[in-house]
């Protein structure tokens, strides 16, 4: 798909990210969402499942969906059989803590599955770390049953500082059980953003992260990572934010914004208690801000066409300024660090 396509957005997503709730049993600390307790006002079974009809008849391709915890929602099975049969094929991150032989009977009676299991550490002390306790043996058991079964699955890595060094056992781990590995960029929000300074990569480990992904192929990033994208993976996926154009979220609570990384009442596009989805789709004024964004300020930068100035939550969060540049672009890392040479040399 052209840039030029994704920068006009789309009669409708490719795909969206439904948070279907806010409930959770784990406390994580990089959690985008500040995930516990379920939100006041979730969608109801009834409006949940007017929603998947809305967005069939809109073409959505794909639901990812996240939380919270997404089995932690009573009616969850209803909403994704109702998604399976219209054809909507569906992907779920989930913590792996409420994985029984049962539930992965259950799933594994549709092909229109996919299934993404947290683990943040190929050893059990970072994992948990980040997690909490036992959160690490829970993901393999929950691995372990899917591998059983015909679901695809996946590994779901937040890179951190913590993590960083453990990436290619993490690879390893993932071959050795015969699923996929998935790395995602941690990002300033909810829970993260309480533990950003302790848990963000340092410049030189996200240098050394993008170095490491040209030469693995193979890894899926989504577009978390396109801002540390080498010229090695050109070409391998979406080099520029798909927010409003390709893809945008629903929150636990019926609010629509361009990504899950900007759920707050700045970037709230629409309510779908009053609007339709199509009617926030074509209309919202966000949305609209999001197509016609330009990152000025990079557009002189000598990877401008691979990044495109990065991650407009990332710039929102740390610079309060979406149009500002991604301040973690391989570029800003490597001036970073020559920087701090400079000074130390100085000194």
């Amino acid at each position: 798909m052209s840039n030029r396509f994704v920068e006009q957005g789309l009669r409708s997503p490719v795909n969206l990210t439904w948070e279907v709730t806010l409930a959770c049993n784990l406390r994580c600390r990089h959690c985008l969402s500040s995930s516990a307790e379920p939100a006041a006002n979730e969608l109801n079974s009834t409006e949940a499942l007017a929603l998947v009809e809305e967005l069939h008849q809109e073409g959505v391709f794909q639901i990812n969906f996240g939380g919270g915890e997404p089995f932690m929602r009573p009616d969850f099975m209803q909403i994704l059989d109702a998604c399976h049969q219209r054809g909507i094929m569906t992907c779920i991150s989930t913590n792996g803590t409420l994985f029984t032989p049962e539930l992965v009977a259950q799933l594994s009676k549709t092909s229109m599955v996919a299934i993404q299991v947290s683990l943040d550490g190929a050893k059990k002390e970072t994992c948990e770390t980040i997690r909490g306790k036992d959160t690490y043996e829970t993901a393999l058991r929950a691995l372990e049953l899917l591998t059983q079964s015909s679901i695809p699955t996946s590994i779901n890595t937040v890179l951190t500082t913590d993590n960083a060094d453990e990436i290619q056992e993490l690879q390893n781990l993932a071959n050795q059980l015969g699923v996929t590995l998935r790395i995602s960029r941690f990002r300033p929000s909810g829970r993260g953003a309480d533990n950003w300074e302790e848990l963000r990569p340092s410049p030189s480990q996200l240098i050394e992260f993008s170095a490491w992904l040209a030469e693995n192929e193979n890894i899926r990033t989504g577009d978390s990572f396109f801002s540390l994208t080498s010229q090695e993976r050109q070409g391998l996926g979406l080099n520029l934010c798909g927010a409003a154009k390709l893809t945008c979220c629903v929150s636990p609570d019926g609010m629509v914004y361009p990504c899950a990384f900007l759920q707050s009442d700045r970037f709230e596009a629409g309510d779908l208690r009053k609007n339709s989805f199509k009617q926030i789709w074509d209309s919202s004024e966000i949305f609209e801000s999001f197509r016609g964004l330009r990152i000025h300020s990079c557009e002189d930068c000598q990877r401008f066409d691979q990044c495109h100035g990065g991650c407009p939550a990332v710039a929102y969060h740390l610079k309060d300024d979406i149009e500002g540049g991604d301040p973690e672009c391989l570029e800003r890392c490597v001036t970073s660090i020559a920087d701090a040479k400079e000074a130390e040399t100085a000194a």
